[in-house]
């Protein structure tokens, strides 16, 4: 009797050349998906991200019925279903009679922790494969970050620019003299800028079904909007979602990739990291398309090499960060934050207008770019002293490109130092005038942005040298900040005091229902 094997293909995992199925024998083999409460509320993400993983999963499971694939597909509100991926993988090898379970290695430790109790649960072998859709194996990672005394993206990015021949000459050396254009990609938003319309995917009849079961289960119970509901959910329009990036937005996303506008949430931005990181897209395949896009004169040097470093630089280096570093990466706190959460991150609710910019947009469309989180809701966490761990979970919670290999470092290490450098190289601190300088926020604020202090003064002014004074101890030494606590030193005692006071009033307040002067 033939040997029967069950492919275990996760949520995440929705590609058709995901490991797990590559020898797959369409005679003897079923694929397992499976919809699980664990998964959907381990934390309670925003409703537009619990939908637009069911439905990329319901059109692949059709997909592969469509190919002749044996496909169990366990919905969430199936009669039976245990709620666990590791109850459902057991459920499965008894009902299918596997000889062995194949899957793809995840990308939460949390998940590969579990799947260690797989084989003894489902009574048979489990082979955990290298998801191959990264350009880096977590090997490669490590093999590159033995004995390096610091882990810098810019280096391992340079790496992997020649090892995979993007966007260099026969001799390896980089396009246009430079592997960096990032100094040319920090231009504030001019008046009048009129980016693209987003692409919108009408939903189908199994989107809307799965729309009305996000509904009834979701929404209202978690943070963000269900309604409007545009996102791509198969690999066609994940394809067409780049293909209307590269033509409308990729030529000045460069220029402007770091700029906020008020009332225009996404710019110039692709807006397909949902899509990289469910499956639906491949990297090496938006990078090479981004690449041509360059070499055919339809994008400019600085756009191109700016959105692949954020694939084949970024995203790589924070998943190898993660699995290098991991568990343990998870419970550092380098700077020792323990102030609580604040309630306008959940609600919007404030007068600082580039925070209620950036989580009234998380909200509605469970999405914001990388200045936002970074600049705008990062740094308030940073400055402010929240806590790491609170901070991590609403990052998880409200993205729909959020999962926690990609989400963990970028906010523990980058945005709250809490790693201790691991990733940065000093604190991501910026006071008002950086946020007004990139931005036409400050114009439609409560607080005024060109005061240092008092009640109407923007709170980043005084909270940055507050931030500088509070964590004199551990940052002093860093060298990339000797000029600044060299301004320190030369500052007032009286307006030290003042920045102290101003400081602990609006940061007291905040353990109220809402900011200081909500």
């Amino acid at each position: 009797m033939p040997s029967t094997t069950l492919r275990v293909v996760l949520g995440d995992q929705v590609s058709r050349s995901i490991s797990s199925l590559r020898d797959l024998d369409p005679v003897t083999d079923t694929v397992l998906l499976a919809e699980v409460i664990a998964e959907a509320r381990y934390v309670p993400h925003h409703p537009k991200k619990i939908a637009l993983v069911f439905s990329a999963m319901r059109h692949f499971a059709e997909a592969l019925t469509a190919e002749g694939i044996a496909v169990r597909y366990i919905r969430l509100d199936d009669d039976g279903n245990t709620g666990s991926l590791g109850g459902e993988v057991a459920r499965a090898a008894t009902a299918t009679r596997a000889d062995r379970i194949v899957v793809t290695e995840p990308g939460e430790w949390r998940v590969r922790s579990d799947m260690d109790g797989w084989e003894a649960a489902a009574a048979c072998p489990v082979e955990i494969r290298e998801d191959t859709r990264f350009l880096a194996s977590i090997a490669d990672f490590n093999t590159w970050a033995e004995g390096r005394r610091q882990l810098r993206m810019e280096y391992f990015y340079r790496d992997m620019r020649r090892r995979h021949g993007v966007l260099v000459d026969a001799a390896g050396a980089p396009e246009g003299g430079r592997w960096n254009f990032d100094a040319d990609n920090r231009k504030p938003p001019p008046d009048g800028l009129a980016p693209p319309h987003p692409p919108w995917f009408e939903p189908d009849p199994i989107t809307a079904e799965v729309l009305d079961l996000v509904r009834d289960r979701f929404a209202g119970r978690h943070f963000g909007a269900l309604e409007l509901f545009g996102f791509a959910v198969t690999p066609d329009q994940a394809d067409s979602a780049l293909d209307h990036f590269i033509t409308h937005a990729l030529p000045r996303f460069g220029d402007y990739q770091d700029a906020m506008v008020q009332d225009q949430p996404t710019l110039y931005h692709s807006l397909i990291s949902p899509y990289l990181n469910a499956g639906l897209l491949t990297p090496l395949a938006v990078i090479k398309r981004v690449e041509d896009a360059y070499r055919d004169g339809r994008a400019p040097l600085n756009a191109a090499e700016g959105f692949i470093r954020q694939i084949l630089g970024w995203r790589e280096y924070v998943r190898g960060i993660y699995w290098r570093h991991m568990p343990d990466y998870a419970e550092t706190n380098h700077l020792n934050a323990t102030r609580p959460l604040p309630a306008f991150y959940w609600t919007g609710e404030t007068r600082m207008n580039c925070l209620a910019q950036a989580i009234g947009q998380t909200r509605r469309d469970a999405y914001a770019h990388h200045i936002q989180r970074l600049m705008v809701t990062g740094n308030f966490a940073l400055l402010a002293g929240i806590a790491p761990k609170a901070v991590c979970e609403w990052y998880l919670v409200v993205y729909a490109d959020a999962y926690e290999w990609v989400e963990l470092p970028n906010t523990h290490g980058m945005a709250l130092f809490a790693d201790g450098g691991v990733m940065a190289s000093k604190p991501y601190a910026a006071s008002g005038a950086y946020i007004d300088r990139m931005s036409t926020y400050c114009g439609h604020c409560h607080y005024r942005v060109q005061d240092k202090t008092g009640d109407r003064a923007c709170p980043f002014n005084y909270l940055y040298w507050n931030f500088l004074m509070e964590n004199e101890r551990v940052l002093r030494g860093n060298q990339r900040m000797g000029m600044v606590y060299k301004t320190l030193d030369r500052m007032a005692d009286d307006r030290k005091a003042t920045i102290r006071t101003d400081s602990r009033r609006f940061l007291d307040g905040l353990a109220c229902d809402g900011d200081a002067a909500a």
